[in-house]
């Protein structure tokens, strides 16, 4: 092509001087995958809470305390993100309604608080019960923690029951507009082309469900080794159809949405094949749409629709899940840096280098992932959350 008469390769891989960096890194990468797991957890909760699946009785609560833990950090990767992380208060004492970011502040906020509730009321039984056996300072903490209300009886269980499935009612379309309000703000970035689709919501959300179930699957079979207790092979069983279904729907998205583009051979697609076919091959083409949603597309069918049992169902299980948690990571890193890579002459693309140490480094990205983990360690020491002890046991009066 030639341009201003100049010789046919002479602004190739020209970058503009300001755009010689990539600025959304890994903080940005970490910041919506920690928010899929938020909603993929819920949703999963729910399943029992709102739509009654009995299978899954034994995790529902599990997985609506682990949503609680990883959205206690799902905001944490934005503050190191930013220059001038002590005024993130800003965000909420002056709100802007055409800043997709400053929308979202009060979207995460409030959805937090809902799971802050839900947990209080499905668990208000036991503060109650703690209440009214401990002694000295341990009493006035869960003293503090029931309001004060010692008194429990089977007409307040019958109400819990109520508020807690209206809460997980609408919890359900909070926590999808949650994450597809995280995919809204990359596709509504219309300069880069690799963002720039209607489907990116849909995309992010579906992906965000997989994640979240495939996460807590992992979870579950973790906790259940360390404390040498026997697994649900009931609930693992629709456990994985489930995850099987979610995937083939999330890649059937993430495939229509390349199909779209190419087919369409409009101009977004002149600088996305090479991008797919040169910095993200590896990462794209090889990892998120090859071995990494193959695989668990076989592994995770297999266990589906053979009638295969027990212990190797489990591994099965697990094998699946661990790609499709690294299948959305890549996903999300594919997305975030992959679409930054372009750059803005259109010219070339952007090198992007991994650091450790940085602010923004792997050391910083992995403590934050890591401090869901240990948040939820903290919350099982004071609720018995596999123990069987919330409203759904048989309501008996306290005083």
């Amino acid at each position: 092509m030639e341009q201003l008469g100049l010789p046919g390769d002479t602004l190739v891989n020209y970058i503009f001087p300001n755009n010689a960096h990539v600025t959304w890194s890994i903080m940005i990468v970490i910041y919506p995958y920690i928010t899929g797991l938020v909603a993929g957890a819920f949703v999963l909760s729910s399943m029992y809470h709102v739509f009654g699946v009995k299978e899954f009785k034994p995790i529902a609560n599990f997985a609506l305390v682990a949503a609680f833990s990883f959205g206690m950090f799902a905001a944490v990767p934005l503050l190191f993100h930013l220059g001038q992380p002590q005024r993130f208060y800003q965000i909420y004492m002056t709100p802007h309604t055409t800043s997709a970011m400053s929308i979202f502040g009060y979207v995460y906020s409030s959805y937090l608080v809902l799971l802050m509730i839900e947990i209080w009321v499905i668990y208000r039984k036991v503060f109650i019960e703690k209440a009214n056996e401990a002694t000295g300072r341990m009493r006035n903490f869960w003293w503090v923690l029931c309001l004060g209300i010692t008194t429990y009886n089977p007409e307040s269980a019958k109400f819990d029951k109520q508020f807690a499935k209206f809460l997980a009612g609408i919890g359900i379309p909070w926590a999808c507009l949650l994450h597809g309000y995280v995919g809204f703000v990359f596709g509504s970035v219309k300069a880069v082309a690799w963002w720039a689709t209607p489907l990116q919501p849909f995309i992010f959300l579906s992906s965000a469900i997989v994640s979240g179930v495939a996460m807590m699957f992992m979870m579950y079979s973790f906790i259940m080794w360390r404390r040498g207790r026997g697994y649900d092979y009931v609930m693992v069983k629709k456990f994985i159809i489930t995850l099987w279904m979610a995937f083939i729907l999330d890649y059937a998205l993430e495939v229509l949405e390349i199909t779209f583009v190419s087919y369409e051979q409009g101009a977004h697609w002149a600088v996305i094949k090479p991008l797919l076919l040169g910095p993200l091959y590896e990462s794209y083409v090889l990892g998120q749409m090859g071995f990494l949603s193959l695989g668990p597309i076989l592994v995770l069918g297999i266990a589906s629709l053979l009638d295969i049992k027990d212990k190797a169902l489990l591994y099965l299980g697990n094998l699946g899940s661990l790609m499709l948690v690294l299948q959305v990571l890549v996903m999300r890193f594919n997305v975030v840096v992959g679409g930054q890579l372009i750059s803005k002459s259109e010219r070339g693309f952007v090198d992007y280098e991994f650091e450790f140490f940085a602010k923004e480094g792997l050391l910083t990205a992995t403590t934050i992932f890591i401090m869901p983990f240990v948040t939820y360690y903290i919350i099982s020491r004071f609720i018995p959350i596999f123990e069987g002890k919330s409203i759904d046991t048989e309501p008996k009066r306290l005083h």
